[in-house]
């Protein structure tokens, strides 16, 4: 069988030449731009923005990659656009704030439609079967996707697979926690819709990255790597390599090669570029065990809410801004001011909570980290 090529390129800052070359570099290596796009059709360019918090805290993809990915692709096609639809805020003011906007405003780049969507179907799939896709993403003749490199509490690290979720636009994404409460059918229904969008090229900015308490309150971490692949499955296994963590212990990779999306082994990828070894980081904060699904009903349900991982508020940092609260998408809701009083931050019911970490996520003060138990899970 032919390997999944990924491309690996050291590039230590954001100056924009140095990150247009690196990007050059690596695209070059899996083929140059003119093999991802004919001119005269529309490129999508889909980065992480999750919050729209400011690039300094390595939430977003930074907007000198999707400055240097839009600027090598209108050599190929003038039709370029970019978007995502964050977790919180309109997609619009979150671009705005995180940088990205003014950054394409350089190039000429238009933003799409990622704030209104509609259902397509996904025939044969081997799980989800419809998904409500945003408007801009439907538009486009191809998705260039630029992820982040980052922590996630759900799914361990937020990788290529995950990136595409935010082509969901708005409060269907919080609609499929529900529908997927548990971490391995979440990741079946991320491949699923991988499968649905066919992005044409992977990029993942690691050259800041962030650990800890990701995906939206981690710390940064200098990494000083750029990853390039057309196999999103295979990106993030070697995302994982760099970091010495298990790429098993990500839901996407076991049903992302059983279905066709991409490869997660090492005897079926083939490595470009700058040599692994040399940039690996195995003191990178991240869990480092398996996600373990308590489902089932029953005894099994009940041992998850009583010892499983869960969101915990951190009194002292939280602001009673209430974006936890709105960002909860079960009814009725897990964490809420439950007592009435708005000068408490709001508290938990966990026999509700499905362990989503939406409200985690979303929280613009850190506030909400995940409490670990004697389980190391």
């Amino acid at each position: 069988m032919n390997k999944s090529k990924v491309a690996i390129i050291r590039c230590d800052s954001y100056d924009d030449d140095e990150v247009f070359s690196a990007v050059k570099k690596g695209v070059g290596l899996l083929g140059g731009a003119g093999q991802f796009a004919d001119a005269g059709q529309k490129l999508l360019l889909k980065p992480n923005v999750l919050t729209g918090a400011p690039f300094q805290k390595c939430v977003c993809t930074h907007p000198a990659v999707v400055k240097a990915v839009g600027r090598l692709f209108q050599s190929v096609t003038a039709n370029v656009s970019y978007g995502d639809s964050p977790g919180a805020a309109k997609a619009v003011s979150a671009l705005e704030s995180c940088g990205i906007a003014p950054a394409a405003r350089e190039l000429g780049l238009e933003p799409a439609d990622f704030d209104q969507g509609r259902a397509v179907e996904l025939g044969g799939s081997p799980h989800h079967r419809s998904f409500d896709i945003a408007e801009g993403v439907l538009a486009a003749d191809g998705i260039l996707n630029l992820a982040k490199f980052k922590t996630h509490n759900l799914t361990r690290m937020t990788g290529a697979v995950k990136n595409l979720y935010g082509c969901i636009p708005g409060f269907h994404k919080k609609a499929l926690h529900v529908v997927y409460p548990m971490p391995q059918e979440f990741t079946r229904m991320l491949v699923a819709l991988n499968l649905l969008l066919k992005a044409r090229l992977h990029i993942m900015d690691g050259i800041m990255a962030m650990e800890g308490n990701g995906p939206g309150a981690g710390d940064p971490r200098q990494l000083g790597v750029l990853l390039f692949s057309t196999d999103p499955v295979a990106l993030d296994a070697v995302m994982c390599r760099l970091v010495e963590l298990n790429p098993l212990y990500m839901g996407s990779a076991r049903p992302g090669r059983a279905w066709g999306l991409g490869t997660y082994r090492e005897d079926e990828i083939e490595l470009a570029g700058d040599p692994l070894a040399a940039c690996v980081n195995g003191d990178f904060r991240v869990p480092r065990g398996p996600v373990l699904d308590l489902a089932g009903g029953g005894a099994l349900t009940y041992l998850n809410h009583v010892i499983g991982r869960r969101p915990v508020i951190d009194g002292r940092k939280c602001t009673r801004c209430g974006q936890c609260v709105q960002a909860c998408p079960v009814d009725p809701k897990a964490v809420d001011w439950h007592d009435g009083n708005r000068k408490r931050p709001p508290s938990y019911k966990y026999l509700r909570c499905i362990r989503c970490y939406c409200c985690q996520e979303i929280c613009p003060e850190g506030a909400i980290s995940v409490k670990r138990t004697f389980l190391k899970v």
